[in-house]
């Protein structure tokens, strides 16, 4: 029994890795991702060629000023602190820079209230949510839909 157990494991093993080499690898590209973005959120919130014309350029300005804020997140955020003071200061910073996300979010989702109609912004933020999503799941190598 346990023979038999053994063999299936190592067959396990040995067709993931297989599978794992047929994959080939890719390289991030940020262009093409940000491409591939607001191609899927153009489709998915029906926007027209005038509202894209003049929604992405803010849009693009949300997400470089989001970017910003998460480089100034500790590089330390994957460590646990020492003491309790640490947990407590780690505790506090984190949630300032969640709500300064947040934040930013309301701020330029108003903005974008000016530029479309609330139910195409609405349909904005679904789709960008999904988009990312599907790129996690297809960067993890998931294959569901």
């Amino acid at each position: 029994m346990k023979r038999g157990f053994f063999i299936l494991i190592a067959f396990l093993l040995f067709t993931a890795n297989i599978n794992a080499q047929n994959r080939p690898a890719r390289a991030f590209d940020p262009n093409k991702f940000q491409a591939e973005l607001e191609q899927f959120i153009t489709r998915e919130a029906c926007l027209t060629p005038q509202e894209a014309a003049k929604f992405f350029p803010v849009f693009r300005e949300l997400g470089k000023k989001q970017r910003a804020l998460f480089e100034k997140i500790p590089h330390n955020r994957h460590i646990k602190p020492a003491n309790e003071a640490g947990c407590r200061e780690a505790i506090i910073e984190r949630d300032e820079k969640d709500l300064q996300v947040k934040m930013l979010q309301q701020q330029y989702h108003l903005k974008f209230m000016e530029i479309l109609s609330a139910q195409k912004v609405y349909d904005v933020i679904r789709a960008e949510e999904k988009f990312h999503r599907q790129a996690f799941r297809q960067m993890a190598g998931w294959n569901r839909r």
